[in-house]
């Protein structure tokens, strides 16, 4: 029997304590556990792809997670999980807007691959309010992000802030 491969695809612009829960939990689902680092034209990354890359290796590492590979990738998201022979799609939920959202694409990739399916965790309640937006807004404006990030994430987040320029009147 073939091993059971899920696929935890993300833009990770800075992986969150949240993300790393559902990594953790993921990996518990699956024999193998491929965080897919992407890109997303909507969003304004802080780091470059290979930043994104490194910041994710170096907490999975952290983890401790054998059965947990990072991998970069640039393309439709069902095409890859075909591409990687992933039978499950891993996505968290902190919200409702969060659901409505992954609802709709989950219906969107039933259609593209049906034999992929898609597995919706809930959040930690403690880590629920965590976003990777919100955490990069804080920080711009002078913020504590502690609670939201690793201690590592968070000097990666202090550095670019220091090179961006803070915001704000304070």
């Amino acid at each position: 029997m073939a091993d059971r491969i899920g696929i935890y695809p993300g833009t990770f612009d800075p992986i969150t304590l949240g993300h790393a829960d559902i990594i953790r939990r993921g990996s518990k689902l699956v024999d193998k556990l491929i965080i897919g680092v992407t890109t997303n034209p909507s969003k304004n990354p802080m780091f470059s792809p290979e930043e994104r890359m490194a910041m994710v290796e170096r907490e999975v590492a952290s983890l401790g997670l054998e059965n947990v590979e990072v991998v970069g990738f640039n393309a439709l998201l069902m095409h890859w999980a075909e591409k990687m022979g992933a039978s499950v799609i891993v996505r968290g939920l902190r919200a409702v807007a969060d659901f409505e959202y992954e609802y709709q694409m989950a219906g969107m990739n039933q259609q593209l691959n049906e034999n992929i399916e898609t597995v919706f965790l809930m959040a930690d309640v403690s880590l629920q309010p965590i976003a990777s937006k919100l955490v990069k807004e804080i920080a711009m404006f002078g913020g504590e992000i502690a609670p939201f990030v690793s201690s590592q994430v968070r000097e990666d987040v202090k550095s670019r802030v220091a090179k961006l320029g803070r915001r704000g009147d304070l």
